[in-house]
Formats: C-alpha cells, structure tokens, sequence
C-alpha cells in the first residue's frame, strides 16, 4: 500500500509513521507533508526513500493538493490540524483515495461538504483515539439501534480541582496532560474539556447522528476509549492502552489487525480500574458550550473553532486566565447570529470571523 502523509512531524503523525516503520513490506510512503521544513521532516525523508516532500510554509495548499491527487498514492493520512487540509481532503474522497483522518476541525467545520463525498465503506477512517474506537464498535452494527454513542475523557489535569483554584491555573500547570502527549493547543483543550467538545461536534457529523445520540463521558486513565449503548440495553465499547499507534495501525490495515510496532504495549489489566463519571459542565463549561453549539448547528461550529483558537492562545500568552477561555468563545458565539454558511469557502471563513470576533472581544477579559 503507498501512503501520503501530511502532518507526518506532529504527535499524531509520528505514531503514524512509527506503524509504516514497524511494517515495510506492507507499506511504502511515498509522500510527506508538514507545517515547515525542519530536521524531523528530513529525517523522515530519508529514512523512508521519499522525494515527495511538501513544507506548507513553502508549498501552501499546492502541495497538499499534490498528496491528496498523487496517482502513485493510494491511502493519504490528514494528521494535522487547523482548517488548511479541508480542500485536500476533499480532493482525495473525490479521487477515491482512502482517507484516515485525525484532522477534527475538517469535520467540525465542513462536515456538511466532506461527507457527502464519501463514495464506499471504510473509505473515510477516523484516527482519533476516541472516534476510531466508536468506528470500530459501529462495525457490523445498523445505526437504527444505536440510543447513544459515548466518547470518553481523561478529565485533564484538573478534573479534581476545586472550582475556585481552576482561577488560578498556569499555563505551565495546563501544559502537563496525565496521559496524552499532545502539542500545546490540543492540552490546553484536553484541560477545559472544550477538545472533548469540539470531538462531540465532530462525532455527530462523521457517524451521521443526532445530537442527543452523542454524549462523553470521563474515564480517567484512558483505557476505554469510546462505548456505544443500543437498544437492547447491551453496550459495546473498545478498550486499550492510551497510545495513537493503535488506531494508526487499525486504520492503515482496516480489515486486517497487525500489532502496531514492537513498543507498543499490550493491556495490562491488572493495572487499570475502569470507571466512568459525568463531566461537571459547571466546573467545565466548555462542554455545555459545546452541546448548545451541536443544537444551532449553522455557522456556530466554525465560529467555535477560531474562536477557541485565539482564546487558547491568549491563555498561553497569559493575557487572559485559565477560566476565561471557554467564557470567551462564549462571548463570541452569543455576540450576533452565525447563520449557515452556503459553501465550503464560506464555512472556512468563518473560522477568521470566529477569530476575528475573539481577538476584538479579548478585552473584556484579564488574565
């Protein structure tokens, strides 16, 4: 199987590209595609023979659209983030290339145009921990029978604290996630729960449900990873040690199941205690915000993306407190009305108006 890569320097990427190490005489990357030009980038190149390397900073949406039309590539993994890869990815479902895709806000943003261009089963994967593992337990499953469909949370560094000392949280304290090793902006979302509510949003549009089917719960270390309850009363759910080899692996080989690399570990069960609890909306409003979101539908998704894009920043600049960051995407949201955007273009706009809005709304808020 040839493989494009983009992102393929980022956390998700590099559990990607563990996996195509892992297993050369299955697959061949012939593409790789990052933010920047940078030595990980060339490392990569060279360990794995490839000439078709597309810096962003360089190539732009050009390169992109390179990998994701590439004749020679028959699989393109989208493991970055941000709203740059949505043409791209469009562009591969239309030429019938299968997708794996841990890009949230392609979905969150232009669910409404990718999905349709879905042309056959597993063609569209998604390797996310939590909604590869919703994918997985759908197999076989008619949806008709589903009642509801959970995520699962880790609940952050702060899911016991206090109300009051989540006032006083550094972005040093945010930075330290107990189970992901993620980039800053995905652990800082991780912290407020606000990336478990970007996820529901996603969720509902990726598995085609209604929003009352869709619901997190916490489960602190990680070793579930998503449940789906029918109408039976039965639930099935996917259990496994928090690591982003795993669903790499299943996506690359979906139907088959090779062990992702020699690292990877497998379940100690003695060792984890599998519980489940309510995420605190008061505590974490994030999720709340989330939830009303899913129900306007519209533009508010979008808006919801730039928004918490800038107020993450802001928070890790320290221009404004830990606590604020969901009160700002909710100033932002509730600040006029975000009508449904008639195209792609349009709904990619309105992650800049998001933006826009949060940078002008900013100081209403202190750190």
């Amino acid at each position: 199987m040839n493989v494009g890569v983009i992102g393929a320097t980022g956390s998700v990427g590099s559990s990607v590209m563990a996996v195509c190490e892992a297993w050369p005489d299955k697959i061949s990357v012939k593409a790789l595609a990052a933010n920047k030009r940078s030595e990980k980038l060339a490392g990569l190149a060279e360990k794995f023979k490839v000439s078709k390397i597309y810096p962003y900073e360089e190539t732009g949406d050009d390169g992109l659209e390179a990998i994701a039309l590439d004749p020679e590539i028959e699989h393109v993994v989208f493991a970055s983030s941000g709203t740059a890869a949505i043409k791209a990815l469009c562009s591969a479902l239309k030429a019938g290339k299968t997708v794996s895709l841990a890009n949230k806000e392609s979905i969150v943003v232009a669910g409404k145009w990718v999905m349709p261009l879905v042309k056959f089963s597993d063609q569209l994967r998604p390797l996310d921990s939590e909604h590869n593992a919703i994918w997985q337990c759908l197999h076989g499953e008619d949806k008709s029978f589903v009642r509801k469909i959970y995520l699962t949370a880790s609940g952050g560094p702060f899911r016991n604290l206090p109300s009051e000392e989540l006032r006083k949280v550094t972005p040093e304290m945010a930075l330290h996630h107990p189970v992901w090793d993620m980039g800053a902006k995905i652990t800082i979302d991780s912290a407020t729960l606000m990336n478990k509510g970007i996820e529901l949003i996603e969720a509902m549009y990726l598995f085609g449900l209604e929003e009352s089917k869709v619901d997190a719960l916490i489960s602190p270390g990680s070793f579930v990873h998503g449940l789906v309850e029918f109408e039976d009363g039965s639930v099935k759910m996917l259990a496994a040690e928090p690591d982003m080899k795993l669903p790499a692996a299943s996506c690359l080989f979906w139907p088959e199941r090779f062990f992702p690399c020699d690292e990877f570990k497998r379940p100690a069960f003695s060792v984890h205690d599998v519980r489940f609890e309510v995420p605190d909306a008061a505590r974490f409003p994030a999720m709340r915000i989330a939830r009303e979101v899913m129900k306007l539908k519209g533009g508010y998704p979008a808006v919801l993306v730039g928004a918490d894009e800038v107020a993450v920043s802001l928070f890790l600049e320290g221009r404004i407190g830990f606590t604020e960051i969901a009160g700002l995407v909710d100033e932002v949201l509730g600040s006029k009305s975000w009508p449904e955007p008639l195209s792609l273009d349009e709904g990619i706009a309105l992650v800049d108006e998001g933006r826009r809005e949060a940078l002008r709304l900013a100081g209403k808020f202190s750190a």
